[in-house]
C-alpha cells in the first residue's frame, strides 16, 4: 500500500483556472504579480505533495485564489480508494468545521436584516437554556458568545464530531437536561461545536427555514456554489469523496454521517472549484470603498468577521514546517480564526476535522491571496501547511501588502505643510488649535534650521505614504540625506494638522 501511495502523488496537477470570479476589485497595481506567483507554483506543489505523503493522505485537492480568481488548483490520489476514483478539484469533500463561518455569516445576514442582535440572550430562542451557567453570577449566554466560542461550554471536538446527524429535538433534549460548563460566559475562549449547533437552531427559529436551507438560499446560490450541500446522499457517486483513517499501514473507510442540526458546526460538503468563490467573496470585502454592494452579505459584515473578538493565545515558539520560526498571536472572530505574525501578516480562515477528513482555508486580506486544502484522512494537519504556503508565496513572489490610498485632505495638507517646514513663515490656517501649544514655534524653527543645515537644501518631497485616511508620512530628499515628515490630522471637518514630526531617515 505504501508503494502505491507514493505513486499516487508523484505527478500533482497545477493549472491556471478558467472562468474567474469577477466581483473582486483590482486593488493591486502590479502587472507581474500573478506571473511571479505562477513561477513559485512548483515549490508549492511540492509542499502539498510532501504533506500528502507524510500524512498518508488517500486523496487531496488544493486551490489558490488571487485577487478574486481561482488562479491555480490541483489534486492527487483517490476520492474512493476501493474503486480507484481519482480526487479532482470538482470532487466533493466534507470540510467539517470550515462550515462554521457560513453559519456565522447567516447570523450576520439576519442581523443586517434586523431579525436579531448579536447580544440577544440565547434563551430568547432556546428557553431551556435560561438560568444555566457555571455560576449564579455568570452572565446570560448571548449569540455573540456562541459565535466566538466564549459561551462557557467545554471543548468538545471528539464528542461533537459524532453528533453530526442529531436532530433539533436531540439538541433541545440535551439542553433541557441541563448542560455542564467549563467557564462562565464571556471569560475564556473554548472551542464549542455545541455552540454552533445552537446557532443553526437560532437561524431556523428566526428565519422559519432550516439553517442549511437559509445558507443555501442567501449565501451559496448567490455565489454560484449550487452543488454545495450538507447531505452526502445527494452527491453523485463519481464526485463524492469518502473519508479514511490510516491504521496498520492501510486505509479504513469511515462511515459517512448524514446531515442534522450539528451540521451547522461541521457538515458542509463542497469542492475546491466551488469554495474558491467563497474565498473570493472574502477577498472582495477589502479594501473599504464606496462601490455598489454586489456580495450576498454586506462588505462591512464580512470585514467584521475578519476582526479578532476573543483572544486565544500567544505563541512565541511558532515554527513553520520548513523550520522557520516566527512569533504569532491568535484570536477567534465570528466563525473564523485570526492570526498575526511578527511580520504583521494577518491570516484569516478556519480548519476542519472529522473522522475521515481534514481541511483548511485561509487568506491574507492585505495581500489579496488565499489558499485551501482538502484531504480525506482523519484530522489531516492542513493548517500549518497552508500557513507555510502563504508565507512561501509572499516571499518567493515578493508580494507587498495593499497600499492605503492617500485621501485628498492628506495630500492637500502635505502640499501646504511642505511650504512652511523649512523656515516656518507665512503659515496658512492648516493647524489644529492644539498645534502650537504642543509644538512651540521657536522650537519648530530651531529644529528645522538644524536639520536642513545638516542635510542641505531640500531637493524633493516624495508622495505621501498613507497609514490611514488622516495619518501618513513622506520622505524628503535633501542634498546630503533624507528626512521623514509625518503628521496626523484632527477629526474636525476640514481636518487640520494636530501632530507633527520631522526626523532624520
Amino acid at each position: 500500500m505504501k508503494k502505491i501511495f507514493f505513486l499516487l502523488f508523484i505527478l500533482p496537477l497545477s493549472i491556471l483556472a478558467q472562468n474567474p470570479i469577477s466581483f473582486s476589485p483590482a486593488a493591486f497595481n502590479d502587472a507581474t504579480r500573478l506571473e511571479r506567483i505562477k513561477n513559485a507554483m512548483p515549490v508549492i506543489e511540492k509542499i502539498y505533495m510532501d504533506f500528502a505523503m507524510a500524512n498518508h493522505v488517500p486523496g487531496f485537492a488544493y486551490g489558490i485564489v488571487v485577487d478574486g480568481q481561482l488562479s491555480f488548483k490541483g489534486a492527487g490520489g483517490y476520492a474512493n480508494v476501493e474503486e480507484k476514483i481519482p480526487a479532482t478539484t470538482s470532487s466533493m469533500f466534507r470540510i467539517a468545521s470550515m462550515s462554521k463561518s457560513f453559519t456565522s455569516l447567516a447570523i450576520l445576514h439576519l442581523r443586517d436584516a434586523g431579525k436579531l442582535q448579536l447580544d440577544d440572550p440565547v434563551e430568547m430562542y432556546i428557553p431551556a437554556l435560561k438560568g444555566q451557567g457555571l455560576t449564579k453570577d455568570a452572565p446570560a449566554i448571548t449569540i455573540r458568545h456562541l459565535m466566538s466560542h466564549s459561551a462557557g461550554f467545554p471543548e468538545d471536538n471528539p464528542w461533537g464530531d459524532r453528533q453530526l446527524a442529531d436532530t433539533e429535538k436531540d439538541l433541545n433534549d440535551l439542553i433541557q437536561g441541563q448542560l455542564s460548563f467549563s467557564n462562565a460566559a464571556g471569560v475564556e475562549y473554548e472551542y464549542s461545536n455545541l455552540g454552533f449547533a445552537m446557532l443553526g437552531y437560532i437561524i431556523h427559529k428566526v428565519s422559519g427555514i432550516t439553517y442549511d436551507a437559509y445558507i443555501k438560499q442567501y449565501i451559496l446560490q448567490p455565489l454560484g456554489m449550487n452543488e454545495t450541500t450538507y447531505e452526502f446522499t445527494t452527491i453523485p457517486k463519481e464526485k463524492f469523496v469518502y473519508g479514511y483513517r490510516y491504521i496498520n499501514d492501510n486505509w479504513r473507510k469511515e462511515i459517512p454521517l448524514q446531515d442534522g442540526i450539528y451540521g451547522a458546526m461541521g457538515g458542509m460538503i463542497t469542492s475546491i472549484d466551488m469554495f474558491g468563490k467563497y474565498i473570493a467573496m472574502h477577498e472582495a470585502a477589502w479594501p473599504e470603498r464606496n462601490d455598489v454592494e454586489l456580495l450576498p452579505v454586506k462588505r462591512s459584515s464580512l470585514r467584521e468577521m475578519h476582526q479578532p473578538v476573543r483572544f486565544i493565545s500567544l505563541n512565541p515558539n511558532n515554527t513553520f514546517p520548513n523550520g522557520k520560526k516566527m512569533v504569532t498571536a491568535s484570536a477567534y472572530t465570528y466563525g473564523l480564526k485570526w492570526i498575526i505574525d511578527a511580520e504583521y501578516k494577518k491570516y484569516i480562515g478556519h480548519s476542519g476535522g472529522l473522522p475521515g477528513f481534514g481541511s483548511n482555508w485561509q487568506f491574507l486580506p492585505d495581500y489579496g491571496i488565499g489558499v485551501m486544502l482538502f484531504a480525506n484522512v482523519t484530522y489531516a494537519p492542513t493548517t500549518a501547511i497552508n500557513t507555510a504556503v502563504l508565507d512561501t508565496l509572499v516571499r518567493m513572489a515578493n508580494l507587498k501588502p495593499r497600499e492605503t490610498s492617500v485621501s485628498p485632505i492628506l495630500a492637500q495638507r502635505q502640499e501646504q505643510l511642505a511650504k512652511v517646514i523649512v523656515k516656518w513663515e507665512k503659515m496658512p490656517n492648516i493647524f489644529a488649535e492644539n498645534f502650537f501649544d504642543d509644538y512651540p514655534i521657536d522650537l519648530l524653527k530651531k529644529q528645522s534650521s538644524t536639520l536642513f543645515a545638516e542635510m542641505g537644501k531640500l531637493v524633493k518631497i516624495n508622495t505621501m505614504i498613507a497609514e490611514n485616511q488622516l495619518r501618513g508620512y513622506c520622505i524628503i530628499e535633501c542634498e546630503k540625506g533624507n528626512l521623514r515628515l509625518s503628521f496626523t490630522l484632527s477629526p474636525e471637518n476640514p481636518a487640520l494638522i494636530q501632530e507633527y514630526h520631522l526626523t532624520k531617515e
